[in-house]
């Protein structure tokens, strides 16, 4: 640090780089773009993912199978072991099953699975059943309803 570095007055900004004004400038020939190359180029501008001719890794990573993800179906589940709580005549749908917090929503449309035994005459509305929980709901005077 000089004493003349303290003192100075006025000037907030340094003063703009002159490129390609002579070498005793500091940056003359070559304007600081150094020798050669396609950055010494003028309208370089290498677009996003160009790795110079090489093969991008975009298109060197394997992409295999097919995925069904955005229009995979989600089902809350729910097993008949869980109607206990619903008295007789009772209807059951994904809203009563939320409503009494027998199942975690994960999805918009309700499945009942056959794991349990029913012992009261119910009638519940769900998109799908398997085929054992169908069995025991009209073997015990139940109603199986698919709704769409």
């Amino acid at each position: 640090m000089q004493i003349h570095d303290v003192t100075s007055q006025g000037n907030n900004h340094d003063k703009r780089k002159r490129v390609g004004r002579g070498v005793g400038s500091g940056n003359g020939k070559t304007a600081g773009r150094g020798h050669n190359g396609q950055k010494s180029r003028s309208g370089d501008n290498p677009r996003v993912g160009f790795e110079g001719g090489q093969m991008p890794i975009f298109r060197r990573m394997p992409k295999r199978g097919f995925t069904n993800a955005r229009f995979k179906k989600h089902y809350t589940l729910i097993n008949l072991e869980s109607f206990t709580s619903f008295s007789e005549g009772e209807i059951i749908d994904l809203a009563a099953v939320l409503e009494r917090g027998l199942a975690r929503k994960s999805g918009d449309m309700l499945k009942v699975l056959g794991l349990g035994e029913v012992t009261t005459k119910v009638t519940v509305r769900a998109h799908k059943f398997s085929g054992t929980a169908k069995n025991k709901i009209e073997a015990a005077g139940g109603i199986a309803e698919v709704i769409s």
